[in-house]
């Protein structure tokens, strides 16, 4: 039984096939995912490897992300999708035949082409299953952020994915702040402003631990995430850390629904999307459908 995503011609045809891609990104050099003319970005670095790859079948394939990182943030954990259309599958499997070979050798040559360098990798490809949407079917996205402060050892080789902070910090007064947040709110304080766009969304978890290496990490996971607001979550409990103020003020500052000079937003480079989780591949199609009615009814962009 072909489970992969067919998609249709307003005609009704089915000319081609949907695959999922996994992907890996120092977000260093990036000026963030989303393609910007005269910028090096994730999504136009891979957008301009697959045109390569694709060149002499008809338009090249465009990607959809689970998440829209912005510039400096790394990821180990985004998926995307794209469409190829039936002569750009027949292209991929004509000598290889169908099956786990052809999508092997699409992603050596994209990462070939898109990230000599290693700094973007697709670290895998694969069949999307019936409903699958990269961007409209998660349940779920989830972020790290590390932190070495005063107490922590200054690793130079990590240095590009951990912010090095002068104070010591308070990891059980940020944990009592950032569970005041936690739960389906406005995040209008911590997200900054889109025109048309909700700033409502479901924080599932935020929690902050000391690792045995001493430096600190924040977990956080939500049905999805406004701009900016994981940095500015983190940049307020850093300030709890630091004893500027108590942890309930946290909650007094959400429910505000304002945005205030109270806390700093925290740098990009510490941030690392980390999972995208989806629902079983039954229940993708619904959930998808889901997403879309309410972003349309409540006039969510993004993630």
């Amino acid at each position: 039984m072909d489970e992969t995503v067919a998609v249709q011609d307003d005609d009704g045809a089915d000319p081609g096939v949907r695959l999922r891609l996994d992907i890996a990104y120092d977000g260093a050099a990036f000026s963030g995912w989303a393609r910007q003319p005269g910028l090096r970005t994730v999504q136009g670095a891979l957008e301009s490897a697959l045109a390569t790859v694709f060149t002499r079948w008809g338009e090249p394939p465009l990607l959809t992300v689970a998440g829209r990182t912005d510039a400096g943030v790394h990821a180990t954990g985004q998926v995307a999708h794209l469409d190829l259309s039936a002569e750009q599958w027949g292209a991929l499997t004509a000598k290889r035949g169908a099956g786990r070979a052809p999508l092997d050798g699409l992603v050596k040559r994209v990462n070939g082409i898109a990230g000599p360098e290693g700094d973007v990798v697709v670290t895998g490809a694969s069949l999307a299953p019936e409903g699958f949407d990269a961007r409209f079917s998660p349940l779920w996205r989830r972020y790290e952020y590390r932190i070495a402060d005063a107490d922590a050892p200054r690793d130079p080789r990590r240095r590009g994915h951990t912010v090095w902070h002068a104070a010591r910090l308070d990891p059980a007064a940020m944990e009592r702040g950032a569970l005041t947040l936690l739960g389906l709110h406005d995040f209008a304080t911590f997200c900054k402003p889109r025109e048309g766009a909700t700033t409502i969304r479901t924080l599932q978890q935020f929690r902050w631990d000391r690792e045995p290496d001493g430096v600190l990490v924040a977990r956080l996971q939500a049905d999805a995430f406004c701009h900016s607001m994981v940095r500015a979550m983190v940049g307020a409990t850093i300030a709890v850390g630091e004893g500027r103020f108590g942890p309930d003020r946290l909650e007094e500052l959400r429910v505000a629904r304002t945005r205030t000079s109270a806390f700093k937003t925290a740098p990009a480079r510490g941030l690392t999307l980390t999972e995208v989780g989806y629902p079983a591949d039954d229940e993708l199609a619904g959930r998808a459908e889901q997403t879309r009615a309410r972003r349309t009814e409540d006039g969510a962009v993004g993630s």
